[in-house]
């Protein structure tokens, strides 16, 4: 689909014709499901969210802004609720580590079980490595980000991101080297 059809299907979501959703859904269904699967590495939650992005793409469709690319703007959107997917469950898991953690203390300090072991310091860790992946990616900028999340998260070609956002090829691979280098200084490979 290209951008200007894809611009005629969202104008006429953002008036009601659903028309244009079924039309965007089906060329987009497996595209947005492959970006939400690489995220979350589970089918049943990448197919669920799947199924919620196209709900939200209908409730959004009158703020979508022609010109920057309909494909990373779709990206954008279905990344960024896969990872708030991620997080809600995942501070569910660390809660529920913490509390099993707590229980099977049995009487000893909080966090170390009756076996020796010290379940506190594993969430700890996981909390930590979350949080210092969340600073090292805030320490790129908007176009490092786009580019590594294209790259990465969507397996697009530097050639693919190119023609996507219309930027020449080389502005990208300079982008994404940039944007390593800054992840490799937080540690991350």
């Amino acid at each position: 689909m290209t951008d200007i059809q894809f611009e005629e299907c969202i104008s006429r979501m953002a008036q009601g014709d659903k028309d244009g959703l079924r039309m965007i859904y089906e060329e987009y269904i497996g595209y947005i499901y492959a970006v939400v699967l690489d995220v979350l590495k589970n089918k049943e939650n990448a197919e669920d969210i799947s199924a919620d992005f196209f709900i939200k793409l209908w409730s959004v469709a009158s703020s979508y802004k022609p010109g920057n690319g309909h494909r990373a703007w779709m990206v954008r959107i279905a990344r960024n609720m896969a990872i708030d997917f991620l997080r809600k469950h995942r501070r569910m898991e660390l809660s529920d580590k913490m509390e099993d953690a707590g229980e099977s203390a049995e009487g000893e300090s909080y966090g170390h079980s009756i076996y020796g072991g010290d379940n506190t310091s594993q969430v700890e860790d996981e909390v930590i490595s979350d949080l210092s992946l969340q600073e090292a990616l805030s320490m790129l900028n908007d176009n490092e980000r786009e580019v590594i999340q294209l790259k990465i998260v969507a397996d697009m070609t530097f050639k693919e991101i190119a023609q996507l956002l219309n930027t020449p090829m080389g502005t990208i691979t300079w982008r994404y080297q940039n944007a390593i280098k800054k992840l490799r200084r937080c540690g991350y490979e």
